[in-house]
């Protein structure tokens, strides 16, 4: 069966209340491709209003929580909370909760398992620096951070969506080619083969998350272990139906 096409919209800390509006309203009138799931991650305050606008055709998700239901966590949101106000989807593991917040691969994944076990589906985030690509070490990274998900995920892959971003061609002027894009996700979908099964690797939908726009959208999307995009300032401009659209 083939995977179904994912794109997701991460809105990252950007926007009022004004422009989620807009850009949900944009996307509703727009002609998107049925065959896409579009996912939009929302800044957290701005859930519930997405959620109250938001059509059937688009699916709702928060960029972060905790790893627990409840307690003294000031700051945090757990997964009850995101499910009780309607979503349906978190980002977890984003380059930019590693890279300054300083989150570790095991507290990513025990993020992920509480997710999971509260009936979220998860964006879980991968990727490799600048320094480590350059060091010959990306696909070690990458198959390090998968690792840590595998147990917290356990069967549930069919509710979870890997993001491949690589660290350094996010805002940095540099860019990932589609060659290069498509052979780190041909790797990592022989990792998973080889360490999870067979079965998982050929079901996983695994996005491309580095620098998404809509003049590299469809050659990206032509790459065979491609399924889909995690989009960042993008997705906050009317290009994102085209980048939604790219596969078709």
């Amino acid at each position: 069966m083939p995977r179904k096409f994912v794109v997701g919209g991460n809105w990252k800390m950007n926007g009022d209340q004004k422009q989620a509006r807009e850009i949900i309203e944009n996307l509703t009138n727009a002609t998107l491709d049925p065959n896409v799931e579009v996912i939009l991650g929302v800044p957290a305050i701005y859930l519930p209003l997405a959620k109250s606008v938001l059509p059937a055709k688009l699916e709702l998700a928060a960029q972060n929580c905790w790893k627990v239901a409840k307690g003294a966590f000031t700051g945090e949101i757990s997964p009850a909370m995101i499910k009780d106000i309607g979503a349906t989807w978190v980002i977890l593991g984003h380059s930019e909760r590693r890279t300054i917040f300083g989150e570790k691969d095991d507290l990513i994944a025990e993020k992920i398992g509480h997710a999971l076990d509260s009936g979220l589906k998860v964006i879980a985030c991968i990727g490799e620096t600048l320094e480590e690509r350059e060091g010959g070490k990306a696909e070690e990274v990458v198959y390090r951070q998968t690792k840590a998900f595998v147990s917290a995920i356990g069967d549930r892959w069919s509710n979870v969506v890997l993001a491949y971003e690589p660290v350094w061609a996010i805002g940095t002027g540099k860019t990932a080619t589609p060659q290069q894009a498509q052979e780190m996700h041909a790797c990592l979908r022989n990792w998973l083969s080889g360490n999870v099964s067979p079965s998982v690797a050929e079901l996983v939908r695994i996005q491309y998350g580095g620098s998404v726009t809509a003049s590299n959208a469809k050659e990206l999307a032509g790459s065979p272990d491609i399924d889909g995009f995690l989009v960042g300032g993008a997705s906050l401009k009317p290009e994102f139906v085209d980048i939604v659209n790219a596969s078709s």
